[in-house]
């Protein structure tokens, strides 16, 4: 399947935030000592599911193959053993217009980082949006936040290329 998107900082979360559909998502990436793992295995809620991600050109993170196959609970269980880099997040849906804003909270080590992501539905749309005012700076093109290169990683490891975008941590009562 192909993904258009687009990734944001928060420059806060917004104020309703609490009332959105909330699911809390643990990441293993795989492999483990790889820079910048391509390959995720996703516990959301009581969903799993394997997941890689490819850019349809090299230079363009905006657009990428996404393959995702569904996995049972029993399935999951012992790939999720496998030696992997690990991240955790609460994942908020927020509707914002048309589309639906995925808020992402990180947990422990990531602690006051949120991300928010959009999926459009072609490029056009993609090209066309405009940055909400909850959003400080898009970091789509930025290898630093993407999950692969987050995962295993300290907010203090990432904290100078926050920095550059006058990025502020950000604390929420998860």
């Amino acid at each position: 399947m192909l993904e258009f998107e687009k990734t944001y900082l928060a420059k806060y979360l917004p104020l309703d935030l609490e009332k959105c559909e909330v699911r809390e998502l643990m990441d293993i990436y795989i492999p483990a000592d790889a820079a910048h793992p391509k390959m995720r295995i996703r516990k959301k809620g009581d969903e799993y599911e394997i997941t890689k991600k490819v850019r349809v050109h090299a230079d363009d993170a905006s657009v990428q193959e996404e393959y995702n196959i569904s996995l049972t609970a029993e399935e999951f269980a012992p790939l999720s053993r496998v030696e992997g880099k690990r991240l955790r997040k609460l994942r908020y849906y927020y509707p914002y217009g048309e589309l639906m804003a995925e808020v992402d909270v990180f947990q422990d080590d990531l602690a006051g980082l949120a991300l928010i992501d959009f999926e459009f539905a072609t490029a056009k749309e993609k090209d066309a949006f405009a940055m909400p005012d909850f959003c400080l700076a898009e970091v789509t093109q930025e290898d630093f936040v993407a999950g692969g290169m987050l995962c295993g990683k300290k907010y203090d490891e990432i904290e100078e290329e926050l920095g550059r975008y006058g990025y502020e941590r950000i604390t929420h009562n998860s």
